[in-house]
C-alpha cells in the first residue's frame, strides 16, 4: 500500500469541519436563498385548469379539464356519457370510439383539451328525439351482431362511419376497415351482416 506524503493537518478531522462556523452559515445561507425563492414564485389556482366547448350530441357542453384529461374521461367522469367505453385505454381496440366532426377517433388518445369548437357524437346521440333507434342500431340488434355489449357503442359509430367513407363496398373491404375496433366475443360476421343490411337499405 502506498502512504501519502502529505502529512495530516493537525486538529483538522471530517467531525470539526462539518461543525465548523463556515458550514454552519453556509447552510444557513442555502435555506434563506431556498425559502425566498418559494416565497417569490407565483402561487398557483387551484381552478385554473383550461375550460373546452364543444357540441356533444347536439347540445353546447363546457367543461373544466386538467390538460392531461383524455377525451373517454371528460365524457364519461365529468358530462357522465358512459355509453362511451374504457377498453385497453391505449388506442388499440376501438371501445372507446366515438365521432368527431364525422370522422371516427379513439378518444382514449385525444386529449379533451383539442375539441374545442368540434362536433362529437357518442352513442347516446345516435337516437332521434323520439327514442327511434339509428338503422345501423337496429341492425346490430337484428343481426345478433353483440354478445357482452360492451364494444357495442364503439363498434356501432365505426360502422356509420365506415359507410359514410366509402368503405363498405365489400364483405372483405368492411372487415379491413372495421379492424381497428376488437369484439372479444367474436361477433365479426353478424357484425359485417349488420353493416352490410344497413348499406343495402335493409334496415331503418
Amino acid at each position: 500500500m502506498v502512504k501519502s506524503s502529505t502529512p495530516p493537518r493537525p486538529g483538522l478531522s471530517r467531525r470539526s469541519f462539518l461543525g465548523s462556523s463556515g458550514v454552519a452559515a453556509a447552510s444557513a445561507g442555502l435555506a434563506a436563498g431556498a425559502q425566498a425563492q418559494t416565497q417569490d414564485a407565483p402561487a398557483v389556482a387551484p381552478d385554473a385548469h383550461p375550460k373546452v366547448s364543444f357540441t356533444l350530441n347536439g347540445k353546447t357542453r363546457t367543461i373544466t379539464v386538467e390538460p392531461r384529461t383524455s377525451l373517454v374521461e371528460a365524457l364519461r367522469d365529468t358530462i357522465g356519457m358512459t355509453g362511451t367505453k374504457i377498453g385497453c385505454n391505449h388506442g388499440q381496440c376501438g371501445a372507446c370510439t366515438v365521432l368527431l366532426n364525422g370522422r371516427r377517433i379513439n378518444s382514449c388518445l385525444t386529449l379533451a383539451i383539442t375539441v374545442e369548437g368540434a362536433e362529437i357524437t357518442t352513442v347516446e346521440g345516435l337516437a332521434d328525439p323520439e327514442g327511434n333507434l339509428h338503422p345501423m342500431q337496429t341492425a346490430f340488434a337484428e343481426k345478433d351482431a353483440f354478445q357482452c355489449g360492451y364494444c357495442t357503442p364503439g363498434q356501432i359509430l365505426s360502422a356509420i362511419a365506415c359507410i359514410d367513407e366509402g368503405h363498405a363496398g365489400s364483405a372483405a373491404e368492411i372487415r379491413e376497415y372495421m379492424s381497428g375496433n376488437l369484439c372479444r366475443c367474436g361477433a365479426y360476421p353478424n357484425i359485417v351482416a349488420a353493416i352490410e343490411a344497413v348499406r343495402d337499405g335493409q334496415e331503418g
